[in-house]
């Protein structure tokens, strides 16, 4: 007996393996990027701070700048230890595992001199490779961005070798990097520099016998407000829907103009949820940093420690050494002469 079908049936039966990939898709993407509101309200309200004496439970004292108990941290705590920020999703963060990696950060620190750079800054990395001459690599380049977190934290180096653009990411905590230098440190406008790749390649060539730029004792990190001219003809990303400082755009249609602003979010500088979403609580960056402080005090004792060491060892006479085996020597065979 034929059955006959409508045609939404038929739709349903010819796509039934489309309407599933898509609906594995959107539940994956609500995974992911989706957070319940009972949770976000769970963590807003959740004790991140130290209660005072006599204060009740889930409750929050006020704020006083004359307290001395205050945990601060420095206003450019997230420029100069990005490293060490964790993952802003709450879902995403396992608090012992951050301490674990902490732990592990600052083992590799007492072993490599990590300096302070920023998006912006030139630096040459010298690394170990066993098909390099002398198994050493060094580059030299200019930081375009730093990205991920925790152990896992990387920053890419651009320069212009031979007419062609070469990039080299670094993980920051490779055991196979053996020395990290600033040969400029400077900032730029933006955090993030990756339109250097369709810009002239004046802008990003720099020597690999380039001499470090000093900068005077107690002076600031220099701010460079260069913009880049973009010449290329075919852009790698759409940078006019980009709000973006440090960045020069051609004269462009005014179709693609009005794409860019019906596709820009002017509202999100006032979007408060959004800014605690993607931003850590300020008593988390006060333990982070106490962690720090105290890193640097144990570093510098341990410095102190090796140096003791290394003039311990260099102080044993050698030479005296050897002459006192030589003299019994001499003297257990005249014995036996005798």
């Amino acid at each position: 007996m034929a059955l006959s079908f409508s045609t939404t049936n038929k739709f349903l039966l010819n796509n039934q393996q489309i309407l599933r990939s898509v609906l594995i898709l959107s539940v994956r993407y609500k995974q992911r990027g989706h957070i319940a509101d009972h949770l976000v309200e769970h963590h807003r309200q959740s004790p991140l701070g130290k209660l005072k004496n006599g204060a009740a439970v889930d409750a929050f004292p006020p704020k006083d700048d004359t307290t001395k108990d205050l945990r601060t941290t420095p206003h450019d705590f997230k420029y100069v230890y990005p490293d060490f920020l964790p993952n802003p999703i709450p879902y995403l963060r396992d608090r012992i595992l951050e301490k674990l990696e902490r732990k592990d950060m600052f083992r590799r620190r007492q072993q490599i001199d990590i300096p302070e750079f920023y998006v912006g800054s030139i630096l040459a990395v010298t690394s170990a490779d066993p098909y390099a001459p002398n198994r050493r690599h060094r580059f030299v380049g200019i930081c375009i961005q730093r990205e991920r977190h925790g152990l896992k934290h990387q920053f890419t180096l651009r320069n212009i070798v031979d007419g062609l653009g070469v990039e080299i990411s670094y993980e920051l905590y490779n055991p196979t990097i053996t020395k990290i230098e600033v040969l400029k440190l400077e900032r730029r406008l933006d955090e993030n520099l990756a339109y250097l790749r369709d810009a002239p390649p004046e802008y990003c060539t720099f020597p690999f016998d380039m001499e470090p730029v000093k900068l005077p004792p107690g002076a600031g990190v220099p701010l460079n407000t260069i913009q880049v001219p973009i010449t290329s003809t075919h852009w790698q990303y759409k940078w006019e829907r980009h709000d973006l400082k440090g960045i020069l755009l051609p004269s462009l249609p005014r179709s693609v103009r009005k794409a860019a602003e019906r596709f820009g979010e002017p509202w999100r500088q006032w979007d408060i949820m959004r800014q605690y979403r993607t931003e850590i609580h300020d008593d988390d960056k006060a333990e982070i940093y106490e962690d720090i402080e105290k890193h640097k005090e144990d570093l510098a004792q341990y410095r102190i420690d090796s140096k003791e060491n290394v003039k311990i060892t260099r102080a044993r006479p050698k030479a005296a050494g050897r002459k006192a085996i030589l003299d019994n020597s001499n003297r257990s065979n005249m014995s036996t002469s005798k």
